[in-house]
């Protein structure tokens, strides 16, 4: 295998760690290495971003609740142990008498009021705080579920595509070293389009797909390209459709192509 070759292996492998980066599992090479790439490397980024915010609200599932005994042991002591009642400096001064103090059973201590409203508060703060926490929990796990969901939906899709027995595939230069490859299915009625080598767009662009009907183009997607090797599901059927092409749009895309297209493929014929 060539220097080529594996260079680009491992630039690919480099995709699949952001995971790992998210929750601090890389060693410090390998730390090193990958942090070079994400700094070229937007969709890596935005990746690492989700998925550490994820990883931050799945964390709260760690605190610990308090014994389910406390609440009723607190109530008890509630209706059976005395508030202090106030120490005046006249009654240390002795022109008040003090209060008189009646024998307590042995083993029963006397707890001041304030600090019996502070354990109740307490239990309602952390019955408040455990609720909280577990509906966060309940929608980091959900969202994951989405999305974890639309991305299985999504492969499946291009798969369905990429294997279907009317597959027809054609491909082109997008430049120094880019090049597209569209992949078409009529019993579908849907084309995947494959990227390499395409560079990171200026900031404030991205690259955006488009379906041609006759002398119209239709918006189909838009790549926001990190350099590697991307494949996307384009956006709507292919209908009538008789080629694509792809532009260079601000970000957010346009309706209309509002640059020269960095390449046009016609569709085979079925």
């Amino acid at each position: 295998m060539s220097a080529a070759a594996k260079g680009a292996g491992r630039d690919a492998e480099l995709h699949t760690l952001t995971g790992a980066y998210a929750l601090n599992a890389l060693g410090d090479r390998e730390r090193a290495r990958f942090e070079r790439h994400l700094a070229v490397c937007a969709a890596c980024e935005q990746e690492v971003r989700e998925l550490g915010a994820t990883a931050v609200r799945l964390g709260l599932a760690a605190t610990e609740n308090p014994p389910s005994a406390m609440k009723s042991q607190v109530l008890a002591r509630i209706s059976t142990v005395r508030q202090e009642p106030p120490k005046v400096a006249a009654a240390e001064a002795g022109r008040i008498p003090a209060p008189v103090h009646r024998a307590r059973p042995a083993g029963r201590r006397r707890l001041p009021g304030f600090v019996l409203a502070a354990c109740v508060a307490g239990l309602a703060a952390l019955g408040g705080v455990t609720f909280a926490q577990q509906r966060a929990v309940d929608e980091a796990r959900t969202e994951a579920r989405e999305a974890a969901e639309l991305a299985q939906r999504r492969t499946q899709a291009l798969a369905d595509v990429l294997t279907a027995p009317d597959v027809r595939t054609l491909s082109t230069k997008l430049g120094e070293g880019a090049t597209g490859t569209v992949a078409v299915s009529r019993e579908r009625d849907r084309a995947v389009f494959l990227a390499s080598g395409l560079p990171r767009p200026e900031s404030g662009k991205v690259y955006q797909l488009w379906f041609a009907d006759g002398d119209t183009m239709r918006p189909a997607g838009l790549l926001a390209s990190a350099g590697g090797a991307e494949a996307l599901l384009m956006d709507g059927a292919v209908g009538r459709a008789t080629g694509m092409g792809i532009t260079v749009e601000p970000s957010g895309g346009s309706r209309a192509p509002t640059s020269e297209p960095l390449g046009l493929l016609s569709f085979p014929a079925g």
